[in-house]
């Protein structure tokens, strides 16, 4: 059968719902076709994890459900639902008041950088409740006791709202990011490499805390990384993508139990991933590059680099197909070792 709604028992309905998503760059050279026809659903209370290689759309899905595409990026066709609100199409005023940071905030990736350093902590976050969220706690003295609860919430002393960025550490500005990313109190965070930059002690602080906050605050994330060891630390469920498509979507356990992924693409990422309790002679690795975006290959966009090739991949575009409960794949020859034939 073709992909249906998502089935997870662990979670009872979507939070956020995307189908048939595509957001392309309108360059000099040509269309960039960044995300070409991806869907997928987030169920309230999950982590969903977004891997794959730099360039594969991983960042522009990120802003693409914040609606607000980096130029000269533009949605041009699909739907993009967040608690039940269809966002496609919605003006910037109302994407502003109603939908950035009220039901969908974002952790920037490079978030260290993204802190303007001539403004202290407590005016940056001012700013951001100015910006989106004015009417919501009009007594200067709520705004601050808001400001503060969420500070502490991420482990930071209360003088650090007066400190400027260039007074902090790493983590410390990390913490700040995220808990600007909270204290409007949306019900989805969008993560982008939280952790780049940060040496290993304070990436694991600030994953302990990303789980912490998802555990008492009941968040749901999208968790986005080239980190496949992060992703199986922090990540319900894990989609794959390659040159803007899904190629695999599937549990943590099958992702990474014992039967392992089904797409050639993320059976050579995990093949690439140095492992402590397993001696290798040679990481492998994957031939060839990633396509070009304004003339990506007809068919299937892994069929240059994939050893498994054959005539019918570079003919026919492999739909995304679920092969096991809660578990899709868009790959010819995972179909056919699961039997799997289309109805």
């Amino acid at each position: 059968m073709m992909m249906s709604e998502t089935k997870n028992p662990g979670y009872k309905q979507p939070l956020l719902k995307v189908r048939d998503l595509r957001l392309h760059y309108f360059t000099s050279k040509g269309e960039v076709l960044a995300l070409d026809g991806v869907s997928f659903d987030l169920m309230a209370g999950e982590t969903l994890g977004l891997v794959g290689e730099s360039g594969c759309g991983k960042t522009t899905m990120g802003l693409a459900l914040l609606n607000m595409p980096s130029p000269p990026g533009r949605i041009v066709s699909g739907s993009i639902t967040i608690d039940g609100k269809e966002i496609v199409g919605m003006g910037d005023r109302e994407l502003r008041r109603e939908v950035r940071w009220a039901k969908v905030s974002m952790v920037f990736q490079g978030a260290m950088n993204c802190l303007t350093p001539v403004y202290t902590v407590r005016k940056l976050m001012l700013e951001t409740w100015q910006e989106h969220a004015s009417g919501k706690h009009p007594d200067p003295k709520a705004v601050e006791e808001l400001m503060l609860r969420y500070t502490r919430r991420v482990g930071l002393p209360d003088h650090v709202l007066g400190r400027y960025p260039h007074e902090l550490s790493g983590g410390m500005k990390q913490r700040v990011v995220i808990a600007m990313a909270l204290f409007l109190e949306p019900r989805l965070i969008i993560m982008d490499e939280p952790t780049t930059a940060l040496d290993v002690i304070v990436q694991a602080q600030i994953l302990n805390l990303i789980k912490e906050l998802r555990r008492d605050l009941g968040l749901s994330y999208l968790f986005i990384t080239h980190d496949l060891a992060t992703e199986a630390e922090v990540a319900d469920r894990i989609m794959v993508m390659y040159a803007g498509k899904m190629a695999e979507l599937g549990t943590n356990e099958q992702i990474f139990g014992s039967r392992g992924p089904r797409h050639p693409y993320t059976q050579k990422l995990l093949a690439s991933t140095p492992l402590l309790r397993k001696k290798v002679s040679e990481l492998a690795f994957i031939p060839g590059s990633p396509p070009d975006l304004i003339s990506p290959p007809p068919a299937c966009r892994f069929e240059p680099r994939c050893a498994f090739a054959k005539a019918k991949c570079g003919r026919l575009e492999p739909p995304v197909v679920e092969i096991e409960s809660g578990h899709q794949v868009a790959c010819w020859k995972a179909m056919e070792d699961s039997e799997y034939e289309l109805s």
